[in-house]
């Protein structure tokens, strides 16, 4: 129930606008806008069956959070950037007369003391209604998306999505789950993240947690420390400390029937550097499985590149190179407390399961079996 999309959507993170293509005279069109701490990203879509069918998108680095550790506000510049790329979205929903969306704010706004004055800003210039949501329903939305790649004999399952202001992860039974019910079982987590409940399929959501640290706060955090590998080293082991309250941060388990699904820009791009991709390929990365030792080797070769050659290097792109190893080393300390064989990655994320959700609720998709 993968979501389809048109050949060069969900690419590396660097500013995309599609043409607007006409659409009229089908069936109605719904959108999800997930403004982060690092991007602001817009999916234009339509019900298909059990899937959704993307016709339009947008995605733009506006770094929202660019000196929000230090200060605690977004600032003028930022939030000029954003704006900018916030008309780009209304005027796409205004060509696709977009009805039925949803968008929404994270991390950034959430912890943002000109937040508020940032929204009503938002909606005098462009007229676009933000939602800033908690981290309970951005995780959520963020285990709802990845539905699609819970294999059948997943017993337990850890959902991570790696954003740039904080990072979620969700662990699910799903050991009393009817193994052709786990993909249903997920979308199940629709009606919230109430820790030991569950759904008709049997599925028990065990713990969840927010850690107001993602890819470009953490880097905040180690900014002034020069050294590139001891800083690495610092990263992963702070962000570490921060899972203790993790009710599974130490449980054991089978590596058969655990499953890892991660979601973001580090992850697609850990995974690209894998296969060796020089121009990113959604279809390669997204549902490609990844070991705990794959993993570790390509961070050493992040590594052993250096500042200098991670801009270089096309594997990873000049956008992301800034925030590569940070997000890398909330990666290695998740392996280092969860080593698996079965890490599979996600390019999907908020987004999507802002649409899946929007789409459930008005019935327009079928079952997930369907």
């Amino acid at each position: 129930m993968s979501p389809r999309r048109p050949r060069g959507a969900g690419a590396f993170p660097t500013a995309v606008e599609t043409p607007a293509p006409k659409n009229r005279g089908q069936k109605p069109l719904y959108a999800a806008l997930d403004l982060g701490t690092n991007s602001c990203r817009m999916l234009v879509a339509r019900p298909e069956g059990s899937q959704f069918k993307v016709v339009d998108s947008f995605s733009k680095a506006v770094q929202l959070g660019t000196g929000l550790e230090a200060t605690g506000r977004l600032s003028r510049s930022s939030i000029n950037r954003t704006i900018q790329a916030l008309r780009i979205c209304q005027r796409k929903l205004r060509q696709h007369d977009v009805r039925r969306m949803r968008l929404v704010a994270t991390e950034a706004c959430r912890r943002a003391r000109n937040s508020r004055d940032f929204i009503r800003l938002v909606k005098r210039e462009t007229g676009l209604n933000l939602e800033i949501i908690p981290p309970e329903e951005e995780a959520r939305l963020a285990v709802i998306s990845c539905a699609p790649l819970v294999h059948q004999k997943t017993d337990q399952l850890l959902v991570v999505d790696i954003g740039g202001g904080s990072t979620e992860l969700v662990w699910i039974d799903l050991s009393e789950t009817a193994a052709a019910d786990r993909s249903n079982a997920i979308l199940a987590v629709q009606k919230g993240l109430k820790r030991q409940s569950s759904s008709r399929y049997g599925e028990k959501v065990i713990d969840w947690i927010s850690v107001p640290l993602g890819v470009a706060t953490l880097r905040d955090q180690f900014d002034d420390v020069e050294d590139d590998e001891g800083r690495f080293a610092l990263m992963s082991w702070f962000f570490e400390e921060k899972l203790q309250s993790f009710t599974p941060y130490d449980r054991l388990h089978q590596r058969d029937g655990f499953q890892i699904v991660g979601t973001s820009g580090t992850i697609t791009t850990v995974a690209a550097s894998h296969l060796g991709l020089t121009r990113y390929d959604r279809n390669m990365v997204d549902g490609l499985e990844m070991n705990s030792d794959e993993i570790d080797r390509v961070i050493h070769g992040y590594l052993q590149l250096g500042p200098g050659g991670r801009r270089r290097d096309p594997r990873i792109g000049r956008d992301r190179a800034a925030l590569i190893m940070s997000g890398s080393a909330i990666l290695q300390a998740l392996m280092r407390v969860w080593p698996t064989n079965r890490l599979s990655v996600a390019d999907r994320g908020l987004r999507e399961g802002l649409l899946y959700a929007l789409m459930s609720e008005d019935g327009r998709l079928l079952d997930a079996q369907g």
